[in-house]
């Protein structure tokens, strides 16, 4: 997997090289006003900033994909992914608190599993855009 993130990394930095800008400065007030009148208020577009730099984590990101796959405990994710429970523990906080994971207790287990649909469709779409062009 690191080997796509870096390729898509790479596509994105020659795409952003051949960006054009117009040639003459020139404002379409009307679009402005319309987009403006569309925007979400700050505190909507800093949380949404805050959850995707939850995303920008690639341990995270790892440890959704397994929660995509199965509800499992901090034992399972850690024999997964080779990190220790403490690790484990530190990201699933992390995700947990941007309420992207939820928990269960089975007697003495813990399962996590991810939050909701809204989640499943995030890592789903992610991953069809960066196969797009593949």
């Amino acid at each position: 997997m690191g080997e796509q993130i870096s390729s898509w990394n790479d596509k994105t930095r020659m795409a952003a090289e051949e960006v054009e800008t117009c040639s003459f400065l020139h404002v379409h007030e009307d679009k402005i006003e319309q987009v403006q009148s569309l925007m979400p208020d700050e505190d909507t577009l800093n949380g949404l900033s805050d959850l995707f730099r939850v995303f920008g984590d690639g341990t995270r990101i790892r440890i959704l994909y397994v929660l995509f796959e199965e509800e499992v405990c901090v034992c399972d994710i850690a024999a997964l992914l080779g990190m220790t429970q403490s690790a484990v523990s530190h990201q699933l906080r992390i995700l947990k608190n941007a309420h992207l994971i939820r928990s269960r207790r089975a007697g003495k287990t813990v399962y996590y599993s991810l939050a909701d649909e809204h989640v499943r469709t995030l890592l789903s779409q992610g991953t069809e855009h960066i196969h797009e062009d593949d």
